[in-house]
């Protein structure tokens, strides 16, 4: 009987876990220092749930758009990699094989057993061997342009949402300590769950996460009180 051992690495996560950690955390940080900046300018409660609703809208369909650019810009790059990959292979054969044995000895194989791996890797998927071993292209690592838009404006979306309920039924007078409070705590939850997710340490994730959020928030409600006092 075969048994299936198939290990589960964090690094297969990373395409959507880092888009999916952005979004989320630009989503709250975004929202809530928009809803916090405008009341901070004295605005009446509608005015700054309308922004705020305004603020998740324009915020996803920004992050899926940049999301998908960027990713896209290192698929294109992959790809014009692995075709100038593939025209070296029919151009030199014994030359790719011999930049392949290289690369093995350098991590360590004995020359005749880094020749033997790289006629061996290179006969069952040639370019498949130099996208790995020269390249650094993987399966699991390479670019995915959709999935990450879908993950960043998804969590984007469901980010935002959680300042803007506490907007949403959170009384005039005492909005911006309801807001900047709970948006801090969503924010240290955020921090500590990637964290835990990419296998470091949850304290540290939460603390940083938070440290920053309450930085961009202050500073946002700064703005808005001037703006406010001015006008």
């Amino acid at each position: 009987m075969v048994v299936s051992n198939q290990e589960q690495h964090r690094t297969e996560r990373i395409g959507w876990l880092r888009a999916a950690v952005l979004g989320a955390n630009d989503g709250i940080l975004s929202t809530s220092s928009l809803v916090l900046g405008v009341a901070a300018a004295h605005a009446n409660h509608r005015s700054v749930l309308v922004a705020g609703v305004a603020g998740l809208v324009a915020g996803s369909m920004s992050m899926a758009a940049g999301e998908y650019v960027s990713v896209h810009s290192q698929a294109d790059t992959e790809q014009a990699d692995l075709k100038l990959e593939r025209a070296e292979l029919k151009a030199d054969d014994k030359g790719e094989h011999k930049e392949l044995q290289a690369i093995y000895v350098e991590r360590g194989l004995k020359p005749l057993l880094a020749k033997q791996v790289a006629q061996q890797l290179m006969a069952h998927d040639a370019l498949g061997a130099h996208a790995r071993d020269e390249l650094g292209i993987s399966e699991t690592l390479r670019a995915r342009p959709i999935q990450a838009a879908w993950a960043s404006a998804g969590s984007f979306a469901i980010g935002a949402v959680l300042p803007l309920l506490v907007t949403a039924i959170s009384p005039e007078a005492g909005l911006i300590p309801f807001v900047s409070g709970t948006s801090l705590l969503f924010l240290a939850l955020l921090g500590g769950l990637a964290a835990h997710a990419g296998g470091a340490r949850v304290i540290r994730g939460a603390i940083r996460v938070t440290f920053w959020g309450a930085l961009a928030m202050a500073i946002t409600s700064g703005v808005g009180w001037l703006f406010g006092t001015v006008v």
